[in-house]
């Protein structure tokens, strides 16, 4: 399934209600934090977790999932037409661009990053699953868990998730990265 889909259809359907995490964290017995990562596909919500969510934004499992077990075989997204995401907002300026957004279910989830210069998410997150990135223009730092990295162009890592890490960018210009989620995306 499609998490990152799933994700944003949580979050625009409490949008739509004008609903904040608090509200709908008061309405499902869940913390607002357990929101936050469920919306920012941080982790994946378990079926109970999924109806009180549902139940809480006035929808149906089935219309919150609907669509996103489709897979078409293949999928081509052109330079500029990825789908941006809303991530880590407003802990980190980092723009995300899926690059696959059209292709629902998938067990990676490859996305542009875009790290503006003299910027760094503000605390280090882990997550389920690997991560992979290469880094195509400029340079960032990655911390990973008490380590850092300085990365440059043409520079890759792949690692475990589950580890707190982040992408820094000391410098006064963008970078560009290739990240690959992997695993349970």
């Amino acid at each position: 399934m499609n998490l990152i889909g799933l994700a944003q259809r949580i979050k625009a359907q409490r949008r739509d209600l004008d609903l904040t995490l608090e509200q709908v964290a008061a309405r499902t017995g869940l913390t607002r934090s357990v929101l936050s990562k469920v919306e920012n596909f941080r982790v994946t919500p378990s079926l109970p977790t999924l109806i009180k969510i549902s139940v809480a934004l006035g929808v149906s499992v089935a219309d919150l999932v609907a669509g996103l077990e489709e897979r078409p075989q293949l999928i081509v997204v052109r330079k500029g037409e990825g789908s941006q995401i809303d991530r880590d907002r407003p802990g980190s300026k980092i723009i995300y661009e899926s690059l696959a957004h059209q292709r629902t279910t998938k067990t990676m989830e490859p996305l542009l990053l875009t790290v503006p210069g003299g910027t760094a998410r503000k605390q280090a997150l882990a997550h389920e699953g690997e991560e992979f990135l290469l880094v195509l223009s400029g340079s960032v730092e990655l911390e990973y868990g008490s380590e850092v990295e300085r990365l440059r162009s043409g520079d890759s890592a792949y690692f475990d998730a589950h580890v707190e890490h982040r992408l820094n960018n000391p410098n006064k210009r963008p970078a560009q990265v290739l990240c690959v989620f992997g695993g349970r995306v």
